[in-house]
């Protein structure tokens, strides 16, 4: 990857976990840990690959984005804001009562192409999305995420069946794999592993990469762009909490907003790791 544009990303990535914490904190309720842990793909997505509009939101040669894992809209919102799609003020309404951002991602944001939260419905309405495109030779592709608790879900592999079986080609899912659920470790609570392997059984091509490394996350998403015939997974290996110490890989941050002393670390964190990166 350019090395510019790495750098321009890693900011980005930046300002987004501290939109994160922002909106948790004043919500007072939200899901932080699975937020953080996609902040970098995320970026990725939106600052880099996929062809997306602030001022023409319903842009129809759009590429489409679902958040499968629907209780991290704390990081889809956070980007979305970054990116322009409406004012970072927003950020510190989350969850009230009459505000614009709810604990969901709802379809009337602008930016937002799915209602979702209901665990493994996300992947089924992105399968939706890419077949239509299909059959009206659309050119957009269709992206979602996934979390490696939410594919304990039957459903979820319903859609990987239909998925494969309609060679859905402009369809990717990324699997945000950090290993923690709302219960604990996902290998303890019903353990979908090995993801890949499992992706790969239902017809899908599936890469690996390090979630927190856009060379990494670049070299996977260029490789979707190589496959043919069939849809793509990638798994990318994360960290749950990511860039805020206290919250790395501790699963009681899965629910949980930051109080005002953890808010304060938090920011102070994430404003170093900014400013560093600045220069």
């Amino acid at each position: 990857m350019d090395e510019t544009l790495k750098k321009q990303l890693e900011i980005t990535a930046a300002k987004i976990r501290l939109g994160i914490i922002e909106g948790v904190f004043n919500a007072k309720s939200g899901h932080p840990g699975g937020s953080l842990s996609i902040a970098d793909l995320m970026t990725y997505l939106y600052f880099a690959k996929m062809n997306v509009y602030p001022d023409k939101p319903d842009e129809p040669q759009r590429d489409r984005f679902v958040l499968s894992k629907g209780h991290t809209a704390p990081a889809l919102y956070a980007t979305l804001a970054e990116k322009g799609f409406f004012p970072k003020e927003e950020l510190k309404s989350l969850r009230h009562i009459g505000a614009l951002l709810q604990g969901h991602p709802c379809i009337t944001i602008p930016g937002v192409d799915m209602s979702s939260g209901s665990l493994g419905q996300g992947i089924s309405v992105a399968c939706g999305m890419a077949l239509s495109g299909k059959l009206t030779n659309d050119t957009y592709k269709v992206y979602t995420v996934l979390g490696d608790g939410e594919i304990e879900e039957g459903q979820v592999w319903e859609a990987a069946m239909f998925a494969a079986h309609y060679k859905l080609d402009n369809l990717v899912a990324v699997v945000d794999n950090n290993g923690l659920q709302i219960d604990g470790k996902i290998e303890d609570v019903m353990s979908p592993y090995p993801i890949a392997e499992k992706f790969e059984a239902f017809g899908w091509h599936a890469i690996s990469c390090d979630a927190h490394d856009f060379d990494s996350i670049e070299a996977a998403f260029n490789e979707a762009e190589t496959i043919s015939g069939q849809p793509v997974v990638i798994v990318q290996k994360s960290v749950k909490g990511k860039g805020v110490s206290y919250m790395e890989n501790n699963v009681s941050w899965h629910g949980t907003a930051p109080n005002k002393e953890q808010y304060d670390q938090a920011v102070a964190e994430l404003t170093a790791h900014l400013k560093e990166l600045e220069g």
